[in-house]
């Protein structure tokens, strides 16, 4: 695991929790869905949050439209009006970064504990027949660089999911600042697809139930 932060979180934190919820559930995979489900409750709070100033952003969206038409000429003025609008409501816009980078931890600490763990190796779940490695869905008659010859179909169910709760989340955001921005958080699943096709299914398997929790659990909301 390493003598990094993200070591001491896998020592203490990841894998005692792991070996407790494997003396209930006997699949693995089952045991990451289990995981990924404490992780959601007890960021619940963050998410909350996030999801409530969004709902403030979206409310706010036809009144920035208007600032936007009346200060054309002027995006100092325009930037400076909506920050007293968002000060005026309690908007945060950097809000819904706060759950992401709350989990950030989390995901460099599982990105060293899925490859390392024995008691991944040869663990099957669903298609994959090794959780602690890739899970080859499908194999190709070629080899694309970077990205290999097969097919992870976690990475791809990730990518999929994430794409839709962008698409969902994105409605509500106010990217007319910075409009690169729109077209980049969708490229990032799209390059991450080459370096997750390649990585342990454990950690795929987590992203993909993150993400399946994420879109109900933001609609709900």
């Amino acid at each position: 695991f390493g003598s990094s932060i993200f070591g001491t979180i896998n020592r203490w934190i990841i894998r005692p929790l792991f070996n407790f919820l494997s003396t209930f559930i006997g699949s693995a995979g089952l045991v990451i869905l289990a995981l990924t489900v404490i992780v959601k409750l007890v960021l619940y709070p963050l998410t909350y949050k996030m999801l409530y100033s969004q709902s403030k952003m979206a409310a706010l969206k036809p009144r920035i439209a208007a600032m936007g038409d009346k200060f054309k000429d002027d995006a100092q003025k325009k930037q400076m009006e909506t920050m007293k609008l968002y000060q005026q409501y309690g908007v945060n816009p950097l809000g819904g970064c706060l759950p992401m980078v709350a989990q950030m931890p989390i995901w460099f600490a599982l990105y060293r504990f899925f490859p390392a763990s024995i008691e991944f190796r040869q663990a099957d779940f669903l298609w994959a027949t090794d959780l602690s490695s890739y899970d080859a869905f499908t194999y190709l008659p070629f080899e694309i660089p970077f990205y290999g010859a097969h097919v992870s179909l976690f990475t791809i169910l990730w990518a999929v999911t994430t794409v839709i709760y962008t698409f969902y989340n994105s409605k509500h955001m106010d990217m007319s600042a910075q409009p690169a921005m729109k077209y980049m958080q969708y490229a990032m699943p799209v390059m991450f697809l080459f370096f997750f096709n390649n990585f342990a299914a454990g950690l795929t398997c987590y992203l993909f139930f993150s993400n399946v929790f994420n879109i109900p659990q933001t609609l709900i909301t």
